[in-house]
């Protein structure tokens, strides 16, 4: 026994070694991670109350129904989750809709059928119901009337006599042209027939003398025609003498195809898809229909201040010659005052640089700019809207001051403005974010959402309507998503914190008040285990700001890390609530119980810290938003004791594209990555998103050249896996296609690719989701522990 022992001493020990290494386990798998979510238990979500005050409805699913359904907690049984039967949900008040000044009327659409509530009696009724769908439903300054849309037309319909009027009178198309002459032989053939029947001709004779008397009488009808343009936004000022409307000209812009190699025909489908960046710019004009005067006349915007004015990237092309003339405009609007009087449009440069803010003459169409806010990266940030939305604007009722979010200051914050002298106050300010105002029934208050406690907490406020202290009324630590009754009594609050999904919280609208909580969704399975509550953690970049970062630490280190990169590039991931990535956080779990140190990075270009970490990427995206993941790195190494030759990156969609970046240009750094559904060449991506941020690839080449990862395959050193749904209509999966041939034609052998083919840019089936996370923990345990697997294998064999 003793010689059968030395014999296979080191193939034991060879053995063990292995053992060692791997010793670390976890409860966790990725097959459970990645299941149907259902398995992690039942949450609440699209919180909204009853017009009554006592019942709050969410989605919610106790039944373990395929999706989720309608449930509802009454205020007097606030222990009972009730599902709302079919029947009670469809007499359901519509969220959407207009109430009149005192509240207690509200008037909406409901099975295309015009109608108004009662909120004293809560009960509903049929006001009208026409052929075709109605739309935009209003109070006007006299509440007896109310104007809807219909069939790009406004009409107006009175309570009182029950009558109905159209008010305009737009059409699609072109004017017809007078008919020509039929023709020698068809004019021979009327005449004929006219000659000879005597009653078809007195009728032909009377039809026209009727048309000739209306003409000389009354004036020919007035109809506005819209061409090739499509009609939107159609408004009625609130005394009914004005309407506005939107008139968008689409360029004709080349779409791409997604093949469907799957469809359920078993034929290859062609999925339609969008454009690329650098599409010509939407052409957009806001018409004022005078209603008195019966014309059309468009809004003039040449005399805005800085229209002609080019960006500050065009110096990087000295020798171009650089046109100025107006530049195209996205006009959203107008917003009435409460009298009616006073009328002001937000309005935006379609390169991105410029807002004003500006009173419309109604019956001139002229402008006068009341605020313009310049951006040479972009115009963005919270209620500041995008393109047609406005985004947080309105009037106070005085009908002299607006309001409207800015980030003049480098944080958006909520601003008033008087139109008549054009003072401009502040009500917030500091160095955090405002989301989400609006006023208290009694317009004395703002009800708001902010971050003033820390970039990773979100809080309801209120605060007096001229401004000043604002009272915090949530206390929990995380994220309080506030809904509030429309009595404004209390708040339904959806809340969150790190390691706990949301569950739904009932408190008194005051700042002592205790919150309740009504929903417990966690199912046992996901309970069972001890989720970890990741350490928020700042470390320093290259150019000295401080990086916020979300921190996961072992008990048991093995020396290897790895850098998780969100999507969306403007998100926020490094917070003290449940994150929408909760598959990835769950991911990180299982990492760490293996001994991974793991570093989730708010990079720059990130949400939550105002407008120049916003803006940080602009011109390059793969700068500092790559730097921030290798100073990421750094700290790990010099803080936490990882091996510097064993670090991984991964990440999705933007997340993605920076795993490319890093393994492209940053190889000393990183060893590994997993690319999923990742861009690889700006110029085939979107227009909305891209010219935001590069400019248009025609006017800016080098902003493109500089952040695409294509164009730096060849310094491809460790190993990549890439990943992508073969049905992605968001990043489309010619993208990775390109890239394969580019690393082929480059003779690269370390990288894989798996294809997805059912799945689109947001993968659903589990299947999908399992498949992919086993390759990327495979990719990581190869590669970031080979190190430390063969000093193990060395030591034994010493």
């Amino acid at each position: 026994m003793q010689t059968v022992f030395k014999k296979f001493t080191p193939l034991f020990f060879l053995f063990l070694g292995c053992q060692v290494i791997f010793s670390q386990e976890s409860s966790l798998t990725v097959e459970q991670i990645m299941q149907d979510p259902q398995w992690m238990g039942t949450f609440p979500s699209n919180i909204h109350w009853a017009e009554d005050s006592k019942t709050i409805f969410f989605n919610y699913n106790l039944q373990k129904d395929p999706a989720d359904s309608l449930y509802k907690i009454n205020l007097n049984a606030q222990d009972q989750i009730l599902k709302v039967p079919y029947e009670e949900e469809k007499k359901e008040i519509s969220r959407a809709g207009d109430y009149n000044k005192k509240r207690d009327k509200k008037v909406f659409v409901k099975d295309d059928a015009l109608m108004l509530y009662d909120l004293k009696t809560h009960n509903s009724k049929k006001l009208l119901e026409l052929d075709g769908r109605i739309g935009n439903p209003k109070f006007l300054g006299d509440e007896n009337k109310i104007s809807f849309n219909l069939r790009d037309n406004i009409f107006v319909y009175d309570q009182q006599t029950g009558s109905l009027k159209k008010l305009t009178n737009i059409s699609s198309g072109e004017k017809k042209k007078e008919a020509a002459g039929l023709g020698a032989k068809d004019d021979w053939v009327k005449t004929e027939n006219l000659g000879l029947l005597e009653v078809v001709r007195e009728r032909e004779d009377k039809k026209e003398a009727s048309k000739t008397y209306r003409t000389q009488t009354q004036g020919e009808p007035f109809t506005f025609y819209a061409g090739k343009r499509s009609v939107s936004n159609l408004q009625l000022s609130p005394d009914a003498s004005y309407a506005t409307f939107t008139l968008i000209t689409r360029p004709e812009s080349k779409s791409t195809d997604v093949p469907n190699y799957v469809d359920a025909s078993g034929y290859t489908v062609n999925l339609p898809a969008r454009s690329k960046v650098g599409d010509d710019p939407t052409k957009v004009e806001m018409a004022i229909y005078d209603i008195k005067r019966d014309t059309v006349y468009m809004v003039q915007t040449g005399n805005l201040p800085g229209i002609q004015d080019l960006p500050d990237y065009t110096s990087s092309y000295p020798d171009r010659e650089w046109e100025k003339k107006d530049r195209d405009l996205i006009l959203a609007g107008p917003y009435f005052s409460d009298n009616g009087k006073q009328t002001v449009v937000n309005v935006r440069s379609q390169d991105n640089k410029d807002r004003w803010i500006a009173l419309l003459d109604l019956q001139t169409g002229a402008l006068k700019n009341l605020d313009r806010q310049r951006d040479e990266a972009w115009i963005a940030g919270p209620g500041i809207g995008w393109s047609f939305s406005g985004g947080t604007f309105g009037w106070l009722p005085d009908n002299r001051h607006i309001y409207f979010q800015s980030e003049v200051s480098g944080y958006s914050h909520l601003y008033l403005l008087d139109v008549n002298s054009g003072d401009k106050k502040a009500l917030t300010s500091g160095n955090y974010e405002v989301f989400d105002p609006f006023l208290s029934r009694d317009k004395k208050h703002w009800y708001l959402t902010t971050s003033e406690v820390g970039p990773g907490e979100r809080h309801f406020y209120k605060m007096p309507v001229m401004g000043g202290k604002m009272e915090k009324l949530t206390q929990m630590t995380g994220n309080n998503d506030v809904s509030l009754s429309p009595d404004e009594k209390y708040m339904a609050i959806l809340y969150s914190y790190s390691n706990k999904p949301w569950e739904l919280y009932l408190k008194r609208t005051t700042a002592g008040a205790e919150a309740k909580q009504l929903t417990s969704g966690q199912s046992e399975e996901f309970k069972s285990y001890d989720w970890r509550e990741p350490e928020l953690v700042q470390f320093q970049a290259e150019d000295g700001v401080m990086v916020p970062a979300r921190l996961y630490k072992p008990e048991n280190a093995n020396g290897a890390a790895v850098i998780f990169v969100h999507g969306a590039g403007y998100l926020q991931n490094v917070h003290k609530w449940w994150s929408s990535y909760f598959r990835e956080y769950m991911f990180h779990n299982l990492l760490t119980d293996l001994g991974y140190t793991v570093l989730d990075i708010d990079y720059r270009g990130s949400a939550g810290y105002g407008r120049d970490w916003r803006t940080g990427i602009y011109r390059h995206m793969g700068g500092k938003d790559l730097s921030d993941q290798v100073d990421g790195a750094k700290y790990l190494v010099a803080e936490h004791g990882v091996d510097a030759e064993n670090v991984g990156i991964y990440g999705g969609s933007y997340g993605g594209f920076i795993t490319l970046m890093a393994l492209f240009t940053e190889a000393e750094t990183f060893k590994s990555g997993a690319a999923l559904r990742s861009v690889t060449d700006w110029a085939h991506y979107n227009h909305g998103y891209t010219s935001n941020i590069l400019n248009n690839p025609s006017d800016d080449p080098i902003a493109y050249r500089q952040s695409s990862p294509i164009y730096f395959a060849e310094g491809l050193e460790g190993h990549l896996l890439i990943a992508h749904g073969m049905l992605d209509v968001n990043v489309h999966f010619q993208d990775v296609v390109r890239l394969a041939q580019r690393l082929i034609e480059l003779k690269k052998d370390n990288w894989e690719m798996a294809v997805y083919p059912v799945e689109d840019h947001g993968f659903v089936e589990p299947s999908s989701w399992t498949d992919e996370y086993k390759r990327i923990l495979k990719l990581f345990n190869e590669t970031l522990l080979e190190k430390e697997r063969n000093t193990e294998m060395e030591r034994v064999k010493s």
